[in-house]
């Protein structure tokens, strides 16, 4: 029995260790293999955690809020205050909400509902006019709505028109405001149906193109700004009742009293002197006529220019000239409508300087006057 079992160890120990050398190679590349294949599950996991989160953070900022609209996106905001300039253009009837389209379209604002909201929250914000704005990128509604509203921040040619000054005078003007040429505006005249000037008109916009101050929007055409001065002429006509058939005759005998004298309670006076003087066929005589038929200034008229026979002059046909000389202001159109009672016949500024005066139906007195104002030329040199 002893020897059995003294020999079965003893066996037992010579069997494992014949076998043990190769078992435990294969038992370690077995564990190798199991901590190389972890591993690379690992690395595996985390690349494939990382390429979810990038996909979710590109999904949260650019795809969520285009799905979402309607709420973290609608109530966004500019913090301001903005950089750059951006010109914005608010057309005529155009709503809070036309308005805020056109802010987020050119990068004005974050969203339509927080300017809309700014918008309402102004108690001034319906005052906006039409016009094209100067703002900022990227500003707080808020702060676009208060600018909106601010004058400053209005982009346009503003051109002042005085009383008196002639079409060709107008054009210059327009010119050196807008930098529009002159020859494009003086084509832009001659289209009277694209200006909408009335057929009593004769095609002729002298007299027709209303002295005030206008705000152009940047890229208006000569046509464009002719026809809204024709446009305001035809209004303050319209607003002092006078008839289309009386409209040119109204234009042209205010137009001679914006040049012959210098103040307003002259004008109805001059106007009374023309009406006496074509209700007496006598010939008007005024050298303002005479000299915008020779495109020159009153004081250079020389004798000859005088006897020039065009239909402007004034000393050789009766009636009124066959245009304005002028484009009137509307208070000598007023005054064409209502001249001041009186019989007189002849006027005569005796001092360029001060406007003085002299109305008179005495032929003597005129001469007088006409002397006086010669001496007054003599002391100007």
């Amino acid at each position: 029995m002893s020897d059995l079992f003294l020999g079965s160890p003893a066996g037992t120990d010579e069997h494992l260790d014949s076998t043990e050398p190769g078992r435990s190679h294969r038992r370690t590349e077995r564990r190798g293999h199991r901590r190389r294949h972890r591993r690379r599950s690992s690395v595996a996991l985390v690349v494939a955690f990382l390429l979810v989160a990038t996909a979710g953070y590109f999904l949260m900022k650019t795809i969520w809020p285009s799905v979402a609209g309607g709420s973290a996106a609608s109530v966004s905001d500019f913090a301001g205050p903005g950089h750059g300039t951006v010109q914005v253009l608010v057309k005529p009837g155009d709503s809070g909400a036309a308005i805020a389209t056109t802010l987020v379209d050119d990068g004005v604002v974050a969203t339509r509902s927080a300017f809309t909201d700014a918008f309402k929250a102004n108690p001034k914000a319906s005052s906006i006019q039409p016009g094209t704005y100067t703002l900022m990128l990227e500003m707080k509604a808020q702060d676009a709505v208060d600018r909106l509203l601010d004058p400053a921040s209005r982009v346009s040619y503003k051109v002042t028109v005085p009383e008196g000054l002639t079409a060709a005078q107008i054009y210059d003007r327009i010119s050196s405001v807008t930098t529009v040429p002159v020859a494009t505006i003086t084509a832009a005249a001659a289209d009277s149906a694209a200006l909408g000037l009335p057929a009593e008109a004769g095609g002729h916009i002298e007299g027709w193109l209303f002295p005030a101050t206008y705000d152009f929007e940047p890229g208006s055409t000569a046509t464009q700004m002719l026809s809204t001065m024709v446009k305001k002429t035809v209004s303050v006509l319209d607003g002092l009742n006078v008839p289309a058939a009386q409209r040119e005759s109204v234009l042209t005998t205010a137009s001679i009293a914006e040049k012959e004298v210098k103040f307003p309670d002259q004008y109805p006076k001059v106007t009374r002197v023309i009406a006496n003087r074509i209700a007496r066929q006598i010939p008007l005589g005024m050298d303002t006529i005479n000299a915008y038929g020779l495109n020159k200034a009153a004081i250079d008229l020389t004798a000859a220019d005088l006897k020039v026979d065009n239909p402007y002059n004034s000393r050789l046909h009766l009636g009124l000239p066959p245009t304005p000389i002028s484009n009137p202001g509307q208070a000598t159109i007023q005054a064409a409508l209502s001249p001041t009672p009186g019989d007189w016949i002849y006027f005569v500024t005796v001092n360029l300087d001060t406007g003085e005066t002299i109305f008179t139906n005495n032929y003597d007195e005129f001469l007088a006057g006409s002397a006086q104002y010669q001496q007054w030329l003599k002391t100007k040199g």
